[in-house]
């Protein structure tokens, strides 16, 4: 499979507001190069990119969304680490062959999609797939 680049991480965080205010002078910035609410995937998102990669920061907008889910579960910290591939349905099915595993299939996100793989064959990371053809 082709990875072009790592697109993004994302870090799962209770409070986005307060989670700002720790990360953005570590990052050098003073708000987020792209901030949105994706109502499908329950989460508000504080984007910054450093060094051609993305860092998130991730809240749930909902108490069973996953970011809330995986908050419960392990606390907050890292959740997802992103590569940017050429195609998310063929990067999909060349693993499929391989024997990976796939939570749920290809989800649409602006003009792209992303699909997760499961982090019981990653070694515990949730690894996410995305065609994303953004420029910082």
């Amino acid at each position: 499979m082709q990875v072009n680049k790592i697109d993004h991480i994302c870090v799962a965080v209770k409070d986005l507001e307060q989670a700002r205010k720790t990360w953005e002078p570590v990052l050098g910035k003073s708000e987020p190069d792209d901030a949105y609410i994706d109502e499908a995937e329950k989460i508000k998102v504080a984007r910054y990119w450093v060094g051609g990669v993305g860092f998130e920061l991730m809240e749930s907008t909902s108490p069973d969304g996953d970011v809330a889910r995986f908050i419960e579960k392990r606390g907050e910290g890292v959740m997802l680490i992103s590569f940017n591939v050429p195609n998310t349905r063929d990067a999909m099915a060349e693993l499929e062959a391989k024997e990976y595993d796939f939570i749920g299939g290809a989800r649409p996100f602006r003009d792209c999609e992303f699909a997760f793989v499961h982090p019981k064959k990653m070694n515990g990371v949730l690894l996410e797939l995305i065609d994303d053809k953004w420029e910082e």
